[in-house]
């Protein structure tokens, strides 16, 4: 299964009310969505089909970030009909806009991905998703920092190797798409500050030149949990309700998405 075979799917089992999109290029994955979304690159050149209530930012993800409101698009106090249409009573009368679905494609530099991470996760909840792309580069051609083959995951891979040691919290599953892999990560804490406090010295470590130090199991994707059983896992339901009706961290359903992808990935 490809990465827009994934999406697609991500979409139906999770059924997102809001979709951010960082990095759209031709718009593939865009055109995937079918509720309110934003989605942000400097350079799109969108050439397929778009079906959804689409907020297209010519920004770099950055600046984008840097404004005083990035997500008033999804701000459904300015259009009350809006939340009704979305199934969102509770945020019939506005409020923070939080992301439910987030995919980052954005540039392939580890720091860069890193701060995307970051942003996303300041506007999203526990019960969000947030899906990184090219996370599983199959050599370390692949893997450099400068490009100079036809596929390019860049050094993006680092993001999760960051977060399973600095923020041991969030759940983070390799998964095992076509053609450079993706990472989903559930249990998002928009409180968390320890990325920040960290910041200059994890990029002072992390950023080197190439060629890229890149984990052999990384290269051969030995934790990586085919698609088909991430997305056919029990947990959906009960993170889709509990993210409709703002349950709690401690919501029961929290273990069940802690465990189910690891299940999965023994299958």
């Amino acid at each position: 299964m490809d990465r827009h075979g994934f999406l697609r799917q991500l979409h139906r089992v999770y059924k997102p009310r809001n979709y951010l999109e960082i990095g759209v290029n031709d718009g593939r994955s865009l055109a995937l969505s079918r509720v309110p979304s934003v989605a942000v690159d400097p350079a799109f050149r969108v050439v397929t089909d778009i079906s959804c209530d689409v907020h297209l930012v010519k920004a770099t993800s950055d600046d984008f970030f840097a404004r005083k409101d990035p997500l008033i698009h999804l701000r459904t106090g300015r259009n009350p009909f809006r939340a009704l249409a979305r199934r969102d009573p509770v945020h019939l009368f506005g409020g923070e806009p939080r992301l439910e679905l987030s995919f980052i494609d954005g540039m392939h530099l580890f720091e860069y991905a890193l701060r995307d991470f970051m942003n996303v996760e300041k506007h999203s909840r526990w019960s969000s998703v947030i899906v990184l792309d090219d996370m599983l580069p199959r050599d370390v051609d692949e893997a450099a920092r400068d490009r100079h083959t036809k596929f390019w995951a860049g050094d993006v891979y680092k993001v999760a190797q960051v977060l399973r040691r600095f923020r041991p919290d969030l759940l983070v599953v390799d998964v095992d798409t076509e053609p450079t892999g993706v990472v989903a990560i559930f249990g998002a804490n928009p409180e968390s500050t320890v990325l920040k406090d960290k910041y200059d010295k994890i990029i002072e470590e992390y950023v080197v030149p190439d060629p890229q130090n890149v984990p052999d199991e990384v290269l051969v994707r030995k934790n990586a949990v085919r698609p088909e059983s991430l997305l056919g896992a029990g947990f959906w339901t009960g993170l889709s309700r509990a993210r409709n009706l703002r349950r709690p961290r401690s919501y029961e359903v929290g273990p069940a998405v802690r465990d189910q992808p690891r299940a999965a990935s023994s299958a």
